[in-house]
């Protein structure tokens, strides 16, 4: 049976994060921990079973007059961001786009991306949004093994989708 199958509501099995300035907050699976990375994504939660299954927050600087379309279409966007940080070159991974679709909240515009990710010993879907605001690209993601992906995948939706951007 589907986790989310067993869901009551949109948030239900789900926690809310809020960014200590304010800027954004999202929701992410009970039970999971927040873990401390130096490098990379600004916020990062992990399954405590399934340790490699994770939520992250990446938020880079964009051209400040810039919002999401000028960048690309959700698929241009998506395979850059395919080509520039999932799938590497030198990374051993390979990463298909599976789906992009866009989509529009609270006057902003989201892409929404699902990718098929091939590693050496092992197969990984993954599921990010991005969104675009005053001069930040903010991209939300979650990562699960393959063989797990249908027990989580309406979860692993409702996270991403909850981005929300608050000031």
């Amino acid at each position: 049976m589907a986790l989310g199958a067993c869901a009551a509501g949109p948030t239900a099995g789900l926690q809310s994060y809020q960014s200590p300035d304010g800027r954004f907050a999202f929701l992410y699976p009970t039970g999971w921990t927040q873990v401390q990375v130096s490098n990379g994504p600004r916020v990062v939660f992990h399954d405590l079973i399934h340790g490699d299954e994770t939520v992250s927050l990446m938020v880079n600087k964009v051209d400040e007059n810039n919002d999401l379309t000028e960048l690309g279409s959700a698929v241009a966007v998506g395979e850059r961001l395919r080509r520039e940080v999932i799938a590497t070159a030198g990374s051993g991974r390979t990463a298909e786009l599976v789906e992009a679709q866009e989509r529009e909240m609270n006057g902003h515009t989201f892409y929404d991306l699902e990718y098929a990710v091939h590693l050496e010993d092992r197969d990984r879907h993954e599921l990010a949004t991005v969104v675009v605001d005053r001069g930040r690209l903010y991209t939300l993601a979650t990562s699960v093994n393959e063989d797990r992906w249908e027990k989580v995948d309406d979860l692993c939706g409702r996270v991403v989708r909850s981005l929300n951007l608050l000031v």
